[in-house]
């Protein structure tokens, strides 16, 4: 320490005494390592303190009177004389004390730590996490229903779903035929098709009823599924509808109405996704299903569908048709066009 150097050789003479009943004697005082050494007249010694022990008795008065911390019965009295002592054991205490470690300041620092700590996996972990528990805990009959609620408010806008039962069991063996899950149609979808929690895939009355073969409507139905593949559906609903709304799932088993109009209006007015072109191809391959007529009805030039047409997985093969013609015809008019 830069001050204990300084003042290494400062004597001082004072008066000692080591408790309230004895009588106080002329010391010597002198500065060593790290303490204050009391030295009687005869140079033998008495006592030492550390310094970094040493209270004050009377601060701002003098004489100073010091003695060890927690036991103020042993004083030291300099007198006013011997300022420059008294001067030096100040320095010292206040530099020894500035250099003593801070509990508190510690202990602030690592509270907020813990709450930075704290926040960083409110923010950034626990939404997945919490997203990640509910999709395993979720059963289908409840992803089922949420679907089944979604398909209400999208027909508010979209129109009431499509059919009779002679339509419907066409669309049904079209939807076996892809292994697509439950299709309705819709007869003014903003969208040509989407998917909802519940494996339920909706379709525009035009996807059908605007085309001479099945292949186009049946290359919607892959391209939903391909969609659904790349992320759970009951997934994308959450990230949209927000935690509470997570945590209300995973401790109710319910959403929020006000939850499911949002949801259906995002999916009504929200472009979805492109599907990842690989992945939609191997689909149609899976299906035996031509990718073409799909690629042109999505884009008459070719242009923007180039890689569908030129990767068709049919191409120059022959495939089986879809469904009968009598169930296309059933099916064409499913909504009564």
């Amino acid at each position: 320490m830069t001050a204990l150097t300084k003042y290494a050789r400062l004597e001082a003479t004072a008066l000692w005494r080591a408790s309230p009943e004895e009588q106080r004697r002329e010391v010597f005082v002198s500065i060593g390592d790290a303490t204050l050494m009391i030295i009687d007249l005869k140079n033998q010694p008495l006592t030492h303190w550390s310094l970094a022990a040493i209270e004050r008795a009377n601060p701002g008065t003098r004489p100073a009177i010091f003695h060890p911390d927690g036991d103020p019965g042993e004083t030291l009295e300099l007198p006013e004389t011997e300022a420059e002592m008294i001067d030096a054991i100040e320095t010292l205490r206040k530099a020894i004390e500035k250099a003593r470690p801070r509990p508190g300041r510690l202990r602030w620092f690592g509270l907020v730590a813990s709450c930075l700590v704290v926040a960083w996996l409110a923010v950034f972990w626990l939404p997945g996490a919490m997203q990640d528990h509910t999709l395993k805990v979720v059963p289908q009959v409840k992803r089922d229903a949420i679907g089944a609620a979604l398909l209400s408010r999208i027909e508010r806008v979209a129109g009431a779903v499509c059919g009779d039962a002679t339509s419907r069991a066409a669309l049904a063996l079209l939807g076996n035929r892809l292994q697509a899950g439950q299709l309705v149609v819709l007869p003014d979808m903003t969208h040509e098709s989407l998917h909802v929690p519940g494996d339920l895939i909706l379709l525009k009355r035009s996807v059908i009823e605007d085309f001479e073969e099945p292949d186009v409507a049946a290359g919607y139905i892959v391209t939903e599924q391909t969609r659904r593949d790349a992320s759970d559906p009951l997934r994308d609903l959450l990230q949209v509808v927000g935690l509470r709304e997570n945590f209300r799932l995973l401790t109710t088993g319910d959403l929020a109405p006000e939850a499911l109009d949002a949801y259906a209006e995002h999916l009504l007015t929200t472009t979805p996704p492109p599907p990842d072109t690989a992945a939609q191809l191997q689909r149609f391959g899976n299906a035996a299903l031509r990718s073409t007529p799909y690629a042109y009805a999505r884009d008459i030039t070719g242009e923007t569908t180039l890689n569908l047409i030129e990767g068709d997985p049919m191409n120059g093969k022959l495939t089986e048709p879809l469904m009968s013609d009598a169930n296309w015809l059933r099916l064409q008019s499913i909504c009564g066009g």
